[in-house]
């Protein structure tokens, strides 16, 4: 039988474990495959005793901003993962059927970032599936060239799509599956006062990144005082109806 895992990760104190028990629901109310869900964090108090809680990788990572470097200890072979293995941000919102995250072909998915601002065919670390162990040399490289990688690429993400890339195997998901709650599915000021946020019909996870996250949207709110005004957000049912437990 396939092997299918979920994972996320949570260290610090941005997410609490709220955010990692409505993933593992979202999950299981959306996938219909045999899986196990892991979480690897610093601090498992309060998640629920069906996600299966591991210590965070070691990784030993200099001073500065983060950037979501971390989740380059995902790719490790070490970390007691197999088979398939879709990784979820905590503040993304499963909002269909997901099954077809696992049997899409291919041996590195991600999805596309939407962002015309971005270069062309950057990938966006939400959601993203490998076959567990195949891809060490991504966290090998890294932690051997730390500086020179730092130095070429602003963030994880741009870093594991160029890597992936240059090998060939990189492979992103049909972008009708994931809309950005802030690109797509939000209505332009001043539009955002008077319509609620639009869920695209294909959509199977909504991807939120920045502000406003989940719980601001949720709200009704963003943070910053002009983004507070030029984002309004209108709670639409749909978000109440998948992002709980």
């Amino acid at each position: 039988m396939a092997e299918y895992t979920v994972i996320c990760m949570k260290w610090g104190d941005k997410f609490g474990p709220e955010y990692v028990n409505r993933l593992y629901s979202m999950v299981s109310r959306n996938l219909t495959l045999p899986f196990k869900f892991v979480c690897f964090t610093d601090n498992g108090a309060g998640i629920n005793r069906n996600v299966e809680i591991r210590p965070l990788p070691d990784m030993a990572l200099p001073d500065g901003k983060e950037r979501g470097w971390r989740k380059l200890s995902t790719f490790r072979d070490d970390i007691g993962l197999s088979g398939r293995v879709l990784f979820l941000d905590l503040d993304t919102v499963i909002v269909g059927n997901i099954d077809d995250y696992f049997t899409l072909d291919g041996d590195f998915c991600l999805m596309a970032h939407w962002s015309p601002s971005k270069k062309q065919g950057v990938g966006q670390t939400s959601v993203y599936r490998f076959e567990a162990g195949k891809e060490r040399f991504l966290y090998d490289y890294f932690m051997e060239h730390i500086d020179e990688v730092k130095a070429a690429y602003r963030h994880e993400q741009a870093y594991v799509s160029d890597m992936m890339s240059k090998t060939g195997r990189l492979k992103f998901w049909p972008s009708k599956w994931m809309p950005s709650f802030k690109h797509q599915c939000m209505r332009p000021f001043p539009l955002c006062y008077f319509f609620d946020p639009v869920l695209p019909p294909e959509a199977k996870i909504v991807v939120f990144h920045g502000n406003p996250t989940p719980d601001q949207a949720m709200a009704g709110r963003t943070k910053g005082f002009w983004k507070s005004i030029i984002r309004h957000v209108r709670t639409p049912q749909w978000l109440r109806d998948n992002w709980k437990v």
